[in-house]
Protein backbone atom coordinates (compact mmCIF):
# COMPACT_ATOMS: atom_id res chain seq x y z
CA UNK A 1 0.00 0.00 0.00
CA UNK A 2 1.26 3.66 -1.22
CA UNK A 3 2.38 5.42 2.23
CA UNK A 4 0.08 8.32 2.67
CA UNK A 5 3.08 10.97 2.21
CA UNK A 6 3.62 9.56 -1.01
CA UNK A 7 0.12 10.00 -1.97
CA UNK A 8 0.07 13.80 -0.44
CA UNK A 9 3.57 14.45 -2.62
CA UNK A 10 3.22 12.47 -6.01
CA UNK A 11 6.63 12.64 -8.13
CA UNK A 12 4.42 14.59 -11.10
CA UNK A 13 2.02 16.71 -10.74
CA UNK A 14 3.79 20.31 -9.17
CA UNK A 15 2.20 21.97 -6.56
CA UNK A 16 -0.61 20.62 -4.54
CA UNK A 17 -3.61 22.34 -3.56
CA UNK A 18 -5.01 20.79 0.34
CA UNK A 19 -8.45 22.04 1.56
CA UNK A 20 -8.01 22.70 5.89
CA UNK A 21 -11.73 22.31 7.27
CA UNK A 22 -12.39 23.40 10.87
CA UNK A 23 -14.99 21.31 12.82
CA UNK A 24 -15.72 24.28 15.24
CA UNK A 25 -16.57 26.38 12.66
CA UNK A 26 -19.41 23.70 10.20
CA UNK A 27 -21.79 21.30 11.04
CA UNK A 28 -20.98 17.21 9.87
CA UNK A 29 -23.76 17.82 7.28
CA UNK A 30 -21.77 21.12 6.23
CA UNK A 31 -18.21 19.45 6.46
CA UNK A 32 -19.53 16.46 4.42
CA UNK A 33 -21.02 18.55 1.54
CA UNK A 34 -18.22 20.52 1.17
CA UNK A 35 -15.49 17.91 1.08
CA UNK A 36 -17.65 15.73 -1.38
CA UNK A 37 -18.15 18.83 -3.96
CA UNK A 38 -13.96 20.40 -3.14
CA UNK A 39 -13.22 16.48 -4.13
CA UNK A 40 -14.27 17.69 -7.96
CA UNK A 41 -12.75 21.02 -8.12
CA UNK A 42 -9.07 20.64 -8.24
CA UNK A 43 -8.06 20.08 -4.22
CA UNK A 44 -5.77 17.07 -3.80
CA UNK A 45 -5.91 16.20 0.20
CA UNK A 46 -8.08 17.37 3.04
CA UNK A 47 -6.93 18.50 6.49
CA UNK A 48 -9.38 18.40 9.49
CA UNK A 49 -8.44 20.39 12.84
CA UNK A 50 -7.73 23.52 14.23
CA UNK A 51 -6.53 25.60 17.21
CA UNK A 52 -9.92 25.18 19.55
CA UNK A 53 -12.13 22.34 19.59
CA UNK A 54 -15.19 23.35 21.66
CA UNK A 55 -17.90 20.52 20.90
CA UNK A 56 -17.58 16.23 21.44
CA UNK A 57 -18.37 15.94 17.67
CA UNK A 58 -14.65 15.97 16.09
CA UNK A 59 -14.75 11.93 15.60
CA UNK A 60 -17.86 12.28 13.95
CA UNK A 61 -16.56 15.27 11.95
CA UNK A 62 -13.62 13.19 10.61
CA UNK A 63 -16.00 10.28 9.47
CA UNK A 64 -18.77 12.49 7.69
CA UNK A 65 -15.67 14.10 6.00
CA UNK A 66 -13.53 10.34 5.00
CA UNK A 67 -17.09 8.87 4.05
CA UNK A 68 -18.06 11.85 1.14
CA UNK A 69 -14.09 11.76 -0.93
CA UNK A 70 -12.04 9.40 -1.93
CA UNK A 71 -9.32 12.24 -1.20
CA UNK A 72 -6.32 11.60 1.51
CA UNK A 73 -8.09 13.12 4.50
CA UNK A 74 -5.20 14.27 7.53
CA UNK A 75 -5.45 15.22 10.91
CA UNK A 76 -4.18 18.49 11.56
CA UNK A 77 -4.66 18.68 15.34
CA UNK A 78 -4.66 21.42 17.30
CA UNK A 79 -3.90 19.13 20.22
CA UNK A 80 -4.15 15.50 21.66
CA UNK A 81 -7.90 15.38 21.57
CA UNK A 82 -8.14 16.00 18.03
CA UNK A 83 -7.68 12.04 17.11
CA UNK A 84 -10.27 10.11 15.02
CA UNK A 85 -9.57 6.35 13.94
CA UNK A 86 -12.03 7.36 10.56
CA UNK A 87 -8.59 9.31 9.27
CA UNK A 88 -5.68 8.52 7.13
CA UNK A 89 -3.50 9.65 9.03
CA UNK A 90 -2.13 12.42 10.83
CA UNK A 91 0.47 15.17 10.64
CA UNK A 92 2.68 15.08 13.88
CA UNK A 93 3.36 18.59 14.40
CA UNK A 94 5.64 19.92 17.04
CA UNK A 95 5.26 23.83 17.20
CA UNK A 96 8.89 24.40 16.59
CA UNK A 97 9.01 28.01 16.12
CA UNK A 98 7.84 28.41 20.04
CA UNK A 99 9.32 27.80 23.26
CA UNK A 100 6.17 26.20 25.01
CA UNK A 101 7.12 22.73 26.02
CA UNK A 102 3.51 21.88 25.88
CA UNK A 103 3.33 22.46 22.06
CA UNK A 104 6.92 21.86 21.26
CA UNK A 105 6.42 17.95 22.91
CA UNK A 106 3.87 17.76 25.64
CA UNK A 107 0.65 17.23 23.43
CA UNK A 108 2.57 14.77 21.28
CA UNK A 109 3.80 12.77 24.27
CA UNK A 110 -0.38 12.29 24.84
CA UNK A 111 -0.90 11.93 21.97
CA UNK A 112 1.41 9.29 20.68
CA UNK A 113 -0.12 6.19 22.37
CA UNK A 114 -3.36 6.80 20.69
CA UNK A 115 -2.09 7.05 17.06
CA UNK A 116 0.13 3.85 17.76
CA UNK A 117 -2.93 1.98 18.98
CA UNK A 118 -5.01 2.64 16.20
CA UNK A 119 -2.45 2.56 13.53
CA UNK A 120 -2.91 5.66 12.13
CA UNK A 121 -0.02 6.73 9.75
CA UNK A 122 1.74 9.71 11.28
CA UNK A 123 3.70 12.68 9.29
CA UNK A 124 6.31 13.82 11.28
CA UNK A 125 5.95 17.70 10.82
CA UNK A 126 7.52 20.68 12.13
CA UNK A 127 5.33 23.68 12.40
CA UNK A 128 6.55 26.96 12.19
CA UNK A 129 4.59 30.13 12.87
CA UNK A 130 5.51 32.91 11.11
CA UNK A 131 4.13 36.75 11.65
CA UNK A 132 1.45 37.64 9.47
CA UNK A 133 0.37 41.34 11.08
CA UNK A 134 -2.20 40.50 13.68
CA UNK A 135 -2.70 38.03 16.70
CA UNK A 136 -3.84 34.79 14.89
CA UNK A 137 -6.11 32.06 16.83
CA UNK A 138 -2.63 29.62 17.02
CA UNK A 139 -0.73 32.35 18.27
CA UNK A 140 -2.65 33.03 21.18
CA UNK A 141 -3.77 29.30 22.46
CA UNK A 142 0.01 28.18 21.91
CA UNK A 143 1.46 31.38 23.60
CA UNK A 144 4.12 31.54 21.46
CA UNK A 145 5.73 34.03 19.11
CA UNK A 146 5.62 33.84 15.29
CA UNK A 147 9.09 34.11 13.46
CA UNK A 148 9.17 37.96 12.31
CA UNK A 149 8.31 38.01 8.90
CA UNK A 150 11.31 39.81 7.51
CA UNK A 151 13.66 37.16 9.22
CA UNK A 152 14.11 34.42 6.69
CA UNK A 153 17.42 33.23 7.97
CA UNK A 154 15.28 32.47 11.10
CA UNK A 155 12.68 30.02 9.32
CA UNK A 156 15.83 28.83 7.98
CA UNK A 157 17.30 27.84 10.93
CA UNK A 158 14.67 26.36 12.50
CA UNK A 159 13.80 24.41 9.73
CA UNK A 160 17.34 22.73 9.66
CA UNK A 161 16.78 21.85 12.78
CA UNK A 162 13.82 20.19 11.64
CA UNK A 163 15.57 18.26 8.92
CA UNK A 164 18.00 17.13 11.44
CA UNK A 165 15.45 15.73 13.85
CA UNK A 166 14.60 13.75 11.20
CA UNK A 167 11.22 15.21 10.42
CA UNK A 168 9.36 14.49 7.12
CA UNK A 169 8.05 18.21 6.34
CA UNK A 170 8.28 21.69 6.86
CA UNK A 171 4.68 24.16 7.54
CA UNK A 172 4.80 27.30 6.97
CA UNK A 173 2.15 28.81 8.85
CA UNK A 174 0.62 32.44 9.13
CA UNK A 175 -1.92 31.54 10.99
CA UNK A 176 -5.94 31.11 10.82
CA UNK A 177 -7.24 34.00 8.72
CA UNK A 178 -3.87 35.81 8.82
CA UNK A 179 -3.55 39.56 7.48
CA UNK A 180 -0.62 38.42 5.35
CA UNK A 181 0.68 34.98 4.31
CA UNK A 182 3.82 34.13 4.51
CA UNK A 183 6.36 36.61 2.68
CA UNK A 184 7.81 34.56 -0.74
CA UNK A 185 10.98 35.03 0.54
CA UNK A 186 10.84 32.87 3.84
CA UNK A 187 9.37 30.15 1.81
CA UNK A 188 11.92 30.55 -0.88
CA UNK A 189 15.05 30.50 1.59
CA UNK A 190 13.35 27.64 3.33
CA UNK A 191 12.84 25.42 0.16
CA UNK A 192 16.69 26.21 -0.87
CA UNK A 193 17.94 25.35 2.25
CA UNK A 194 16.53 21.87 3.68
CA UNK A 195 15.69 18.84 1.55
CA UNK A 196 12.11 18.51 2.67
CA UNK A 197 8.62 19.14 1.19
CA UNK A 198 7.47 22.54 2.77
CA UNK A 199 3.81 23.57 2.81
CA UNK A 200 2.22 26.94 3.25
CA UNK A 201 -0.81 27.62 4.69
CA UNK A 202 -2.44 31.25 6.28
CA UNK A 203 -3.67 33.88 4.59
CA UNK A 204 -3.51 32.55 1.27
CA UNK A 205 -7.37 33.89 0.10
CA UNK A 206 -6.71 34.71 -3.61
CA UNK A 207 -5.38 33.26 -6.76
CA UNK A 208 -2.64 35.79 -6.95
CA UNK A 209 -1.23 34.92 -2.98
CA UNK A 210 -1.68 31.07 -3.87
CA UNK A 211 0.66 31.50 -7.17
CA UNK A 212 3.43 33.47 -5.22
CA UNK A 213 4.01 30.59 -2.55
CA UNK A 214 3.69 27.95 -5.68
CA UNK A 215 6.32 30.29 -7.35
CA UNK A 216 8.71 30.17 -4.21
CA UNK A 217 8.56 26.36 -4.03
CA UNK A 218 5.88 25.62 -1.95
CA UNK A 219 4.81 21.98 -2.11
CA UNK A 220 1.34 22.34 -0.91
CA UNK A 221 -0.45 25.32 -0.17
CA UNK A 222 -3.54 24.90 1.86
CA UNK A 223 -6.56 27.21 2.10
CA UNK A 224 -9.15 27.24 5.08
CA UNK A 225 -10.53 30.16 6.20
CA UNK A 226 -10.93 31.65 3.07
CA UNK A 227 -13.16 29.01 2.36
CA UNK A 228 -15.43 29.35 5.48
CA UNK A 229 -16.08 33.53 4.16
CA UNK A 230 -16.32 32.63 0.62
CA UNK A 231 -17.27 29.30 0.01
CA UNK A 232 -15.66 26.98 -2.31
CA UNK A 233 -15.33 29.18 -5.79
CA UNK A 234 -12.46 30.64 -4.30
CA UNK A 235 -10.65 27.31 -4.08
CA UNK A 236 -11.92 26.84 -7.81
CA UNK A 237 -10.15 30.18 -9.11
CA UNK A 238 -7.18 29.22 -6.83
CA UNK A 239 -7.31 25.53 -8.66
CA UNK A 240 -7.31 26.75 -12.23
CA UNK A 241 -4.01 29.10 -11.47
CA UNK A 242 -2.05 26.31 -10.47
CA UNK A 243 -3.18 23.81 -12.91
CA UNK A 244 -2.25 26.63 -15.67
CA UNK A 245 1.03 27.39 -13.44
CA UNK A 246 2.15 23.70 -13.13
Amino acid sequence: MMRLIDRLFPKRGGAQLWLLLDPDSMSPVKLRQTAAEASHIGVNAILIGGSLITHDRFDASVRAVKRATKLPVVLFPGGSSQISRHADGILFMSLLSGRNPQYLVGEQVKAAPIIKRLGLEAISTAYLLIESGRMTSIEYISDTKPIPRDKPLLAVAHAQAAELFGMQMVYLEAGSGAEQPVPPEIIRAVVQSVALPVIVGGGINTPKSAFAAMKAGARAIVVGTAVEREGLDVIRSISRTIRRKR
